[in-house]
Formats: structure tokens, sequence, C-alpha cells
């Protein structure tokens, strides 16, 4: 990767992107062998420290988690597939810094959870997941829910995938998730609707009509592409495009021309 890299300055230029990260699950319907992850050595994610002072709520339209400041100046939306090993790696390497931007009350984060990898590779791991997560969301722990799975991902699908059981042995991690109310949630699909939608809402974004790949992120309802998807992977990076963008929202001309 070729970075030019001006600190301080109102402009950052990251030119050549990852050319292996710039294809995130989805994009490619012929291609399933999407194990093959830009990060293979990714640290865990950081801790989200300070997380439980902000904010989380089922947006307007339905689909959309938000966390953190509504009056964040900046709003960063994320789509992912819990299932998906691109997300993973995006979680433990740039969402670093957008977690660190959202506690930091800078920016605001927004989720659409896709489920097209059950399609893809069989099964409903990604569907279960989707309806614990938003189960996790009632009980305001959806961030900290969120990254347990991103982070046990691996483990999880070595061992049969985002079953039930499983969902329920990660929320015990979380402190004050698990209760009645979130495990019959759990246990029964009970946001099935919401799972459903929050999948149609992903395909609908972007041109393509199976949906961008995931991860994919907006900032300020701008798509991040592919010219410079591949900083997503790079922590400081993506630190010093939420802060070039942020105070010069114009920039935005430099990295989508």
């Amino acid at each position: 990767m070729q970075v030019r890299y001006v600190r301080g300055a109102a402009a950052l230029l990251v030119c050549g992107a990852l050319a292996v990260a710039a294809a995130g699950c989805g994009t490619s319907p012929a291609s399933e062998s999407e194990s093959e992850s830009p990060q293979s050595a990714a640290p865990a994610p950081a801790p989200y420290t300070g997380v439980a002072e902000l904010p989380e709520a089922l947006g307007p339209d339905g689909t959309t988690i938000e966390v953190g400041d509504p009056q964040a100046k900046m709003v960063v939306h994320v789509y992912e597939d819990p299932r998906c090993p691109v997300v993973a790696d995006f979680e433990a390497t740039g969402a670093r810094a957008i977690r660190a931007q959202t506690v930091g009350r800078q920016v605001r984060t927004e989720y659409t959870l896709a489920s097209f990898k059950d399609v893809r590779l069989g099964g409903d791991g990604s569907r279960r997941a989707v309806n614990a997560l938003r189960a996790a969301l009632d009980a305001q722990r959806f961030t900290e829910y969120h990254a347990v799975l991103v982070e046990s991902q691996e483990e999880v699908e070595a061992s049969g995938g985002y079953t039930t059981e499983r969902l329920l042995n990660l929320a015990a991690r979380v402190p004050g998730l698990r209760s009645e109310t979130f495990d019959a949630a759990v246990s029964t699909m009970k946001y099935r609707d919401f799972v459903i939608i929050s999948q149609a809402a992903y395909q609908q974004t972007g041109d393509d009509p199976i949906g961008p790949g995931t991860p994919s992120v907006t900032i300020d309802a701008k798509m991040v592409t592919e010219k410079i998807y591949g900083s997503l992977f790079e922590e400081d990076l993506t630190a010093a495009l939420l802060t070039t963008v942020r105070r010069n929202p114009t920039a935005w001309q430099l990295y989508r021309s």
C-alpha cells in the first residue's frame, strides 16, 4: 500500500488502498472463500471504554441502530454481517478509531445489520446473531455485546456458528445483559421481522441490488469508496480520515474524485 499522509493539514491523501481489502463479504457472488481476510493476524478489538455513558437507540427507520451522542458533529454508518470475517478484521483495526471518537463524542456511529452470509454459506447464524444484537439494544448493551460477538467470531464459527446456546453463553460475558427477557428474545427469535427488514435495508444501499458488501462505511452519508477502502483497516488512517473530514468537509472531494 502506498500512503501519502500529511498530518495536521486540511487534506489527507490515501492512495493505492489495499487491494485485498477492497472487497468485503458479499461483493462477489461467485466468491465465498471470504474467510480469507485482509488482516489474518489482527488484534482483538479494543475495549469500548466509556460506552456505558453513551446512549443507544433504534433509529426512526426501524433498522438503524444508533450509538453515541445525538449531537455529535459527524455520523459514521457501518454495514456489517456478523458472520463476515472481513468485518472482524475491520472491527480489530480501523473501527478502533471510530469507537474512540464515538466515546469522545466527536462521532455518532450507526449500524445496519445484514444476514446474507446465511444464504451464501447455509445455516442461520447471521440471522440469530442479528436478532440477539437487537435484543441487546433493549438492555442498552448493544455495543458491548457487538464487541463480544466480533471478537469471538472465529471461535464461534469453528464450533458450529451462532447457535442460540452460543449466543447466550457469549452474552454472559457482558455484565447486566443476561435476563429472562433477553434470553427469551434470543431463544424465540423475537426480532425476526427486524432481521428481515435490516437485510432489506442493507440491500437497498448503494447501486448493487445485492448490497454494497460488508463492512461498508459511510461518513456523513457519503460512502467510503474503493479508492480509500483499504484505509479502513488501518487504525491511524481511519482516525485521520475522520478528523480531516470533520474539520474540513470539502476534503471528501480529494477522496472521491
